[in-house]
């Protein structure tokens, strides 16, 4: 075993034995670059228990931190949350490996692994609320189907009121320290923003009934342990209530103006509606797309109020990197935002009616007609993109207060 790796105490019976990726800055097309975690815990009950895996790489990482705490053949039970590859990767292996006496995960996930690793490999499939006694405690699994896959559920260790919570509650962040209250707030917030809003915002609505299954469990949480990023032990509650507040999709007085440019026209219009929109009393983040990434974008209309796009014609379209970004957000599905397109062209002008009519695919509530422009801005011109902004701006104000 690799004697360089050491196990993490979580409590007396629950060590981290996971893996940091310092090096990962791409996560199925959202930008990690603060690296990511890969969580997995030792439970050291009678029945010792592993709760996931990691990616087949990190294997060895797994192993050197099992070994450092228990002889890695004393595991009898391995518990698959989430059949995802960066948690099962290395999975079946292991439990092979150390002659684990029972395999278990969801009705969904054990075919999930079935098909993922075509092995004959045999995985229990536990029921919505059963109960698994360890000995000298007891786990209980929790459903939680599409948050954020279909085989998704959570473990709940009774006796440290501990939840093993699978991929909800984390955020992909590489660090030395394993706790949240070690990471700065911000730094937290961020993440774990950026986080729900390139994973989980398009299941918002089994995300709320989740929080409501664990909720109204009675059960307490003590110690929230991810599957990504710092586990949470000094106030689990704080997660729980952003999760409740963006799968509830609430919006605040701040707007989002997505765009790129050519020869500089539509920056000029861009930035003539964020001055709209900050002298209105809105909070505004322009995201230039030769800068910023699409999972930049989704992290920022997680609570905006307003979306605007600007895009150049290049072919009768819009620019390709708008594209890709429209691409993606309507994947993630937001709900409750307003918004309006515009942008510059030198012949036909007709990015603006595909941006519009992407908005309207989006149900973004257009409040005004795009505004197009013939090469480049006049000073009218600038001050209409202006007013644009001054209206959003206005319409945000109602709606969420200053």
């Amino acid at each position: 075993m690799a004697e360089q790796y050491s196990a993490v105490k979580v409590t007396d019976r629950v060590h981290w034995v996971g893996a940091v990726d310092w090096a990962l800055r791409n996560f199925h097309g959202y930008a990690t670059s603060r690296g990511t975690t890969y969580n997995a815990y030792l439970i050291l009950a009678e029945k010792v228990t592993l709760v996931d895996a990691t990616k087949p790489a990190y294997r060895d990482e797994l192993m050197g931190r099992i070994a450092s705490v228990v002889e890695p053949g004393r595991i009898d039970y391995v518990v698959s949350n989430h059949s995802e590859m960066d948690h099962s990767g290395c999975l079946l292996d292991v439990a092979a490996a150390v002659r684990a006496e029972k395999i278990f995960a969801s009705r969904q996930g054990a075919a999930a692994l079935k098909a993922h690793f075509h092995s004959p490999t045999e995985v229990a499939a536990v029921q919505d609320g059963q109960e698994l006694s360890l000995g000298d405690c007891k786990l209980s699994f929790f459903e939680t189907r599409m948050c954020h896959w279909p085989d998704s559920m959570v473990s709940y260790l009774h006796e440290d009121e501990l939840l093993f919570s699978q991929d909800a509650f984390g955020m992909h962040l590489a660090t030395g320290e394993r706790y949240d209250d070690q990471v700065p707030d911000w730094l937290l917030l961020h993440e774990a923003a950026k986080y729900y809003a390139n994973i989980l915002l398009p299941m918002s609505s089994f995300v709320a009934r989740a929080l409501a299954k664990l909720t109204d469990s009675g059960l307490s949480f003590r110690v929230i342990a991810p599957d990504h990023g710092p586990i949470w032990r000094s106030d689990p509650g704080r997660v729980i209530g952003w999760y409740a507040r963006w799968s509830g999709q609430e919006r605040a007085n701040r707007a989002a103006v997505v765009y790129d440019t050519m020869w500089g026209s539509t920056e000029r219009m861009a930035r003539a509606v964020g001055e709209g929109l900050a002298s209105g009393g809105t909070a505004v983040q322009l995201l230039p797309l030769d800068g910023s990434h699409r999972s930049d974008v989704a992290a920022e209309i997680l609570d905006a109020g307003a979306l605007l796009l600007g895009s150049p014609t290049i072919n009768g379209q819009m620019f390709p990197t708008v594209a890709d970004v429209l691409c993606y957000l309507k994947g993630l599905k937001p709900k409750g935002l307003i918004g309006a397109a515009f942008g510059s062209y030198g012949w036909g002008g007709e990015a603006t009616k595909h941006l519009a009519a992407a908005l309207d695919e989006m149900g973004v509530e257009q409040v005004a007609d795009p505004i197009r422009v013939k090469y480049v801005p006049t000073d009218e011109d600038l001050g209409n993109c202006r007013r644009l902004g001054l209206l959003i701006a206005d319409r945000l104000k109602k709606a969420y207060g200053e």
